[in-house]
């Protein structure tokens, strides 16, 4: 058995980008210990999954396929991983930085008998040891730790991770498991979903704008009459978010926002980038109307290039951009929207 699994995270029969990603980092771990790459796949009717796992890079499956197992429910999910992994006793198991992905991991580890490195940004081997960087006091400093118990659990952020090109060509071992938890003594029951917003996931855009209090700064418009003046702050910022929305369309990305935006209620939570919101990567990251706090800073100080559009030059996000516009955002996003749209052709 490999010594290095990955899990795959997936939902409704489809895999989650970054779960590839892991896939290429636990290439590069495998290599240096001798071995191939275990892909971990549980639901129900996934086994197109497995195939796409052996596409990107791995060479074995372990292939859970049940009913029971068909909504992700953390019980029996860590249950059965523990089980597999006791009985197989791999050296790391990695999973994506997802909300199901660092729930299981946490869970697994208590029924291993281990410890989690969460939040994950580089890997290396040191003496046959996985040191591990993440960042701590909200991204300012690197920390590399090291785990002592086995097997070793990490969860490493989205997009950290370079994505292995697929070969179709590729396949591998399936080895298929049986659940270890039947339905009755499953204390989750999953009643229904609701559908969030339509549009670009924040965790795996490649690009990012994002709106901040600034928004709202635009002493050119006019509210609706019998607006009071919390009523209108909220108008005028969601105007603000029209452009950044029509921005994000022409780039084809993902929009966020600070956590002020949030709490004004300017826009959903969902949206959120920064400590206490979603934490992205992408590589390009355009800040409009966000002064730059250091919570915010922590969800996106990670991205490839950072853009800041801020009519304050003394604004702390302009020490963390590598390209900064002084001036009115007002002014500058529809003239860059459209020099974009021409430039892009769309």
């Amino acid at each position: 058995m490999n010594k290095v699994w990955v899990y795959i995270d997936q939902f409704k029969g489809q895999a989650l980008p970054t779960s590839w990603e892991g896939i290429g980092a636990a290439r590069t771990l495998a290599e240096q210990l001798g071995g191939g790459v275990t892909a971990l796949v549980f639901g129900k009717g996934v086994e197109a999954i497995a195939t796409e796992a052996f596409h990107y890079g791995a060479d074995e499956v372990i292939l859970g396929d049940d009913a029971s197992l068909e909504d992700y429910r953390a019980e029996p999910y860590a249950a059965l991983l523990a089980k597999v992994a006791k009985d197989a006793s791999p050296e790391v198991i990695l999973f994506p930085t997802t909300t199901r992905g660092r729930e299981l991991a946490a869970m697994a580890a208590v029924d291993l008998d281990t410890g989690v490195m969460p939040d994950v940004v580089a890997l290396e081997l040191k003496d046959g040891t996985l040191l591990a960087t993440r960042p701590i006091y909200a991204g300012k400093l690197l920390s590399k730790v090291s785990c002592l118990t086995r097997p070793q659990l990490v969860t490493y952020r989205s997009r950290v991770f370079a994505k292995p090109a697929p070969d179709t060509s590729r396949t591998g071992t399936v080895t298929k498991i049986a659940p270890v938890m039947s339905e009755p003594d499953i204390p989750t029951k999953v009643e229904s979903y609701s559908s969030g917003e339509a549009g670009v996931s924040l965790t795996d855009a490649s690009v990012i704008v994002s709106g901040g209090r600034g928004l709202s700064n635009n002493p050119a418009l006019t509210p609706p009459a019998g607006m009071d003046e919390k009523q209108a702050e909220i108008w005028k910022a969601q105007q603000g978010f029209k452009l950044i929305e029509g921005l994000a369309q022409v780039l084809r990305a993902a929009v966020g926002a600070s956590r002020a935006a949030v709490d004004a209620g300017y826009i959903p939570y969902a949206h959120q980038v920064g400590q206490t919101g979603k934490v992205v990567s992408p590589d390009l990251y355009i800040a409009c109307g966000i002064s730059g706090a250091i919570q915010h800073q922590a969800g996106m100080r990670s991205s490839k290039v950072i853009v800041a559009i801020n009519r304050d030059p003394e604004a702390p996000i302009f020490r963390l951009a590598r390209y900064g516009v002084v001036g009115d955002l007002y002014a500058i996003i529809p003239a860059l929207t459209e020099a974009l749209r021409k430039r892009l052709g769309r």
